[in-house]
Parts: structure tokens; C-alpha cells; sequence
């Protein structure tokens, strides 16, 4: 058993890591920054609003972002609230960015789930709860806009938990909904916390109103409280109590209403966040489990993010620290490599603001000057030979064909590609002949990758339709198999960013037909970071 620091494992108790997970629209960046203003991060949330908004939400920081008024990328925020270090991770809702999304939650101890009241669970939702189904992660859910016409909360919270077999409690209830919302009541405090609506910032005149029967909620809400008393006596009458054990399994989840546009409900969110959110949670290291105490420096890097400062042309490593405490400059060993590196300036975030961090835990967020050297899926640690397991990669289904518009801007387009590849913003293909082919699960990647070709490496390019329509990565039983493989289909076969080897089928009948005439080559579906094919 590892030694343990009592310093450390104090420190490490007061982190909490989550990320924010939604369908688009549902109001996820909205309530980022919610979060961020109640925790004192910020003094005033911008608002997502697309191309004429005089803000924008402080974690939609890519130009890109600001003017489509959608989340592209994953953003990383660190802040204090109520002596804990909360590290937040929001997370692009639209499902062409879902790999980024599902790299995060590789990262996280717990997430946040976003329904929108009005529509309840939508496609993305259901898919980025298998995500998490899949490490147990526990989840909170928040029902937000509630300041529009929306559906009954008992019909949200069935819905819930037939589609997401996820056992439900409420924690609050909303008093009204649409024009007539007026806040929400605590099941947990028994209390109403009345704050005056507003879109900027914290109410300071908070009123507190002790009590379910309490007469002056009568007062207030005279068309409303008796069926909210009805709905509460009802909810209350069919579920079981809030259980933290089978909330930290990933079996219940303590359920929020509110609207994040208008401050309601969101402050208990953060305050369950701190009160039963788990402490970093140990890791698979591949040779053993990793926990958080240990001495040992560890961690892996989750994403790469490219051009935060386009003046600078900078590429940040997000890296979780998963034991022991950072300090700065300290010597660690790039397993990958097989060689010692030094982080000798590594950064905490609040969006693309960077302070230097010099002290860091488990749970932490740490961003590293990259050069080229970590890719995502690294791991780094102080000399014992580990792998993190778990960061996915998915085959594409949609290609093109890029080439620079001017010849002399090949070089460029190539190194665009390249790191925009390892960020994980597109899959990178180069085939035999140094041809680029580009790998997306959504249309909008194409267009996003184009627009910041363009940007941030002033190459504009030509994209063209492939015949290739899937791809799968190969691994081969022996040598020989393999040579004879690659020599075969040596037109069919390129490299991804890392160097694996990858065919390129143009139909899913020639991919079966090749399968069927090569039973002893695999062709691989997904593959994991620290996972090698046919190199």
C-alpha cells in the first residue's frame, strides 16, 4: 500500500471534478455560467445568443463558437466555493463534437445532466448517459426553463426514469412554470430561497421562507401552492428517499428544477455538487488501480485544444491529475515516449483565461504547454509504468478529401491538420501517397475544422467527396499475415494521427468481403488511447 500524506488526502477530499452534459439547447452553457456566478468565479454571465449578443458565455471562447452561438469544443473552469476546489468541465452538446464530449467524461467524478422541461429526454441525452453508465458515474440532473410553458414535473420525472433507467428523487420543486414561475421549493431544507429573476447577476435580496405551509407562500403564490402541495404529496408518496450510496453507484439521481436564465435552482445544484459529489475516485492504471492519495504524481491527458491563443499559435495538454500534487517544474516520465520531460509552467482555466498554477491535486484540471509531445491518451507519471484506460475513439462514417487551394500552402494545410487531428477536432488519414483524408462522425466537424483552417492557419482548402464511406483499425496474429495484408490492400490502407494502421473500406459490403477473405486480420470498430494496431 501506497504511503499516504495527510496533507494530500485533505487536499484531495475538497476537490470535486464534473462535467456538464446536455442535448443542444437545452440551456447546458447557460447554466455554466450560472454556476460560475453563484460560485463567485465571475460577476456577470454573458448570455449564448449567437452572432449579435453584446457577451458571450464565458466558456464559449473560440470565435467559431461565439458566432454560431453552439458549443464546439469542451471547456475547463476552475473556481472556489464553500472551501472546496471545484474543477467544471462543460462539454459541446451537439452530437457531431460527441467524441470530445465522451474524452471528458473519462475525467470526471460525476456529471451534471440538463433536461429541458419542455421537451424532456432528447437523443444526445440518452447517449451521454450510457457514457457515463458505463464507469457508474453518478449523476445530478437539473430540469431547467422552467420560466417557459414546460410539461408537469411528475410526467419529466416518469419519463426520466423509463428512458434513462434512472431512479429519480426530487431535492426542489418548481412553484408554477412559464410566465407564472416563481422560484422553487427546497424538499431537502424545507424552504423556499425567493430571489428576484434577473440574467446578470446574484440577487443580493434573497427572502427565505421557512416551512411547505407556511402562510406567507399563500400570500405570495395564492393560484399556485395548492397543486404544488398536491404535486409534492404525490411525488413524495410514490419515491424512495434520497440514498447516497446508490447516487455515488450511478443508480439515483437527486433531481433540480429551475431556470438557469433566470438564477433559480442553481444554486443548489452547486451546493449538492459539494455535499455529495465524490471526492476524486481512484483510477484504472492498467497494471493496477491508481488512488487518489498515493504520493506518486500520475495522470493522463484527456484532450489537446490548439490556437487558444492564435497570436502565439499554442497547444495546451488538459491533463487530470490523478495522485499525488503537481509542483512547478517538477520532472515526470512520458511513458509513450520512454523519456523524462518537465512541466515547468502548468496552467488552471477559467475558459481561455489562464493563470499559472503552481500546486495541484487528484481531480485537479492542469493545462500543459504542448509542443508536439503529448497526445491524448498520454499518461505521465513519476517513473512506475501505468496506462489510463478508457479515452474512446470511434470510426468515422463521413470522408473528404482535403487539399490546399494554393499549392505553396500544402506544408501549412498539413500541419493545420496534424494538430487539429491530435486536439481530436477530426480524424486525421494520410494514406500512401501522402494523401490527407479527413474522418468525422458529423457534417459540422468539416465545416468547423475548415472555418479554423482558415483562422487560425490562414489556409484555405479544398474539400472533396472519397470513396470511402467507412473505416476500421487492423490488428494481425503474426508478421507475416500482416504483409501479406498491407501488400494486398495497400491502396486501401493509410495511418491515423498516431500511427495505426487503418482500411478504408468503400461500402460496407467491401469491407465485409474483405473480412471474409481475411479471418485472421481484426477490424476494430473503436480503439482505446494506449491501444497500438498493426504499426
Amino acid at each position: 500500500m501506497a504511503k499516504i500524506d495527510p496533507q494530500l488526502a485533505k487536499d484531495v477530499k475538497k476537490r470535486r471534478t464534473f462535467a456538464i452534459i446536455a442535448h443542444p439547447d437545452a440551456g447546458k452553457t447557460t447554466l455554466t455560467e450560472k454556476l460560475l456566478l453563484f460560485g463567485g468565479a465571475i460577476q456577470m454571465a454573458g448570455a449564448v445568443k449567437g452572432r449579435k449578443a453584446a457577451r458571450h458565455a464565458t466558456s464559449d471562447w473560440m470565435e467559431v463558437e461565439q458566432q454560431r452561438g453552439i458549443s464546439v469544443t469542451s471547456s475547463v473552469m476552475q473556481f472556489e466555493y464553500d472551501n472546496h476546489v471545484i474543477n467544471l468541465l462543460d462539454t459541446p452538446g451537439h452530437e457531431d463534437f460527441s467524441e470530445d464530449t465522451y474524452r471528458v467524461l473519462t475525467a470526471v467524478d460525476a456529471a451534471v445532466m440538463v433536461i429541458d422541461a419542455a421537451k424532456g429526454v432528447e437523443a444526445q441525452t440518452i447517449k451521454l448517459l450510457e457514457v457515463c453508465r458505463l464507469r457508474n458515474t453518478p449523476i445530478i440532473t437539473f430540469i431547467n426553463k422552467l420560466d417557459r410553458e414546460v410539461r408537469d414535473p411528475i410526467d419529466l420525472i416518469s419519463e426520466i426514469e423509463e428512458i434513462l433507467k434512472l431512479e429519480c428523487v426530487p431535492i426542489t420543486w418548481p412553484i408554477g412554470m412559464g410566465k407564472t414561475f416563481r422560484g422553487v421549493f427546497s424538499l431537502e431544507k424545507d424552504q423556499l430561497v425567493r430571489f428576484t429573476p434577473g440574467e446578470a447577476r446574484v440577487s443580493e435580496d434573497a427572502e427565505l421562507i421557512q416551512g411547505l405551509d407556511n402562510p406567507r407562500l399563500d400570500e405570495l403564490f395564492p393560484l399556485e401552492m395548492g397543486f404544488v402541495r398536491e404535486s409534492i404529496e404525490l411525488m413524495q408518496g410514490v419515491s424512495n428517499p434520497f440514498d447516497i450510496e446508490k447516487f455515488l453507484a450511478g443508480e439515483q439521481s437527486p433531481v433540480f428544477f429551475g431556470s438557469g436564465v433566470n438564477n433559480f435552482g442553481v444554486k443548489d445544484v452547486l451546493e449538492a455538487l459539494v455535499k455529495w459529489a465524490p471526492d476524486p475516485l481512484p483510477r484504472d492504471g492498467g497494471a493496477r488501480q491508481v488512488e487518489p492519495t498515493e504520493q506518486p504524481f500520475t495522470g493522463f491527458v484527456f484532450k489537446i485544444q490548439a490556437n487558444m491563443d492564435p497570436k502565439h499559435r499554442d497547444r495546451i495538454a488538459f491533463f487530470r491529475v490523478c495522485s499525488g500534487r503537481y509542483t512547478q517544474g517538477m520532472k515526470v516520465r512520458h511513458l509513450r515516449e520512454n523519456r523524462d520531460m518537465k512541466i515547468p509552467n502548468a496552467l488552471t482555466f477559467m475558459a481561455n483565461d489562464r493563470v499559472s498554477m503552481t500546486d495541484a491535486v487528484a481531480g485537479d484540471i492542469i493545462g500543459i504547454y504542448n509542443h508536439g509531445q503529448l497526445h491524448i491518451g498520454d499518461t505521465l507519471t513519476e517513473g512506475e509504468n501505468l496506462g489510463f484506460t478508457g479515452i474512446p475513439y470511434f470510426a468515422p462514417e463521413l470522408f473528404r478529401a482535403a487539399r490546399a487551394k494554393d499549392p505553396f500552402k500544402a506544408k501549412q494545410l498539413q500541419k493545420g491538420l496534424k494538430e487539429l487531428g491530435e486536439e481530436g477536432a477530426i480524424q486525421v488519414f494520410e494514406g500512401e501517397f501522402g494523401n490527407l483524408l479527413l474522418g468525422a462522425v458529423g457534417f459540422l466537424q468539416f465545416e468547423i475544422v475548415a472555418q479554423r483552417l482558415a483562422t487560425e492557419y490562414k489556409v484555405d482548402a479544398i474539400y472533396e467527396n472519397t470513396d470511402v464511406s467507412t473505416a476500421r483499425w487492423l490488428s494481425f496474429p503474426n508478421e507475416d499475415v500482416k504483409k501479406r495484408f498491407t501488400d494486398e490492400q495497400a491502396t486501401r490502407l493509410a495511418h491515423d494521427a498516431d500511427g495505426n494502421l487503418v482500411y478504408l473500406a468503400t461500402s460496407i459490403y467491401n469491407l465485409q468481403t474483405t473480412q471474409k477473405h481475411w479471418p485472421d486480420v481484426e477490424f476494430h470498430t473503436t480503439r482505446e488511447k494506449n491501444q497500438t494496431f498493426g504499426e
